[in-house]
């Protein structure tokens, strides 16, 4: 019995507590009241600013599969792009930092839940629209 109750726990705890946004957790704040079309939605990008444009490209699918969407100049902490729903977006930053050159390189689905609960007003709220691009360590 102690090993069952040990593996719920953890099986639950690794649900609540994963990397994954899954949009369980909705930030009344972000809502929509009106469902978003796929040409209302960007996706935001988080990358690190050093003084220097970094070479951001936005791939259709998967890396590998060399679909480029759009190719941009950041200059700032992070960026928007428009992209369409429940499709997959592959991003990379390219920084140049002297003498080497670093790619980040994350993924995103954007994908609409329907909330009549969590917030006082029925709305539509948007998850896995943020791409995590910032480099934590260089040599």
């Amino acid at each position: 019995m102690r090993i069952i109750k040990e593996l719920f726990l953890f099986l639950f705890l690794g649900f609540c507590f994963s990397c994954e946004e899954q949009g369980l957790f909705v930030n009344c704040n972000d809502c929509l009241a009106v469902e978003p079309l796929g040409t209302d939605l960007e996706i935001k990008i988080d990358i690190n600013f050093m003084g220097m444009p970094t070479l951001i490209k936005v791939y259709e699918g998967n890396l590998e599969d060399s679909v480029l969407y759009c190719s941009i100049n950041g200059s700032g902490e992070s960026e928007t792009i428009p992209v369409l729903l429940n499709k997959n977006y592959t991003v990379t930053a390219n920084y140049n930092i002297p003498p080497h050159n670093y790619i980040a390189v994350d993924s995103a689905t954007p994908r609409v839940r329907y909330v009549k609960e969590k917030c006082s007003d029925p709305c539509y709220f948007v998850y896995d629209k943020v791409v995590h691009l910032r480099i934590k360590y260089t040599r």
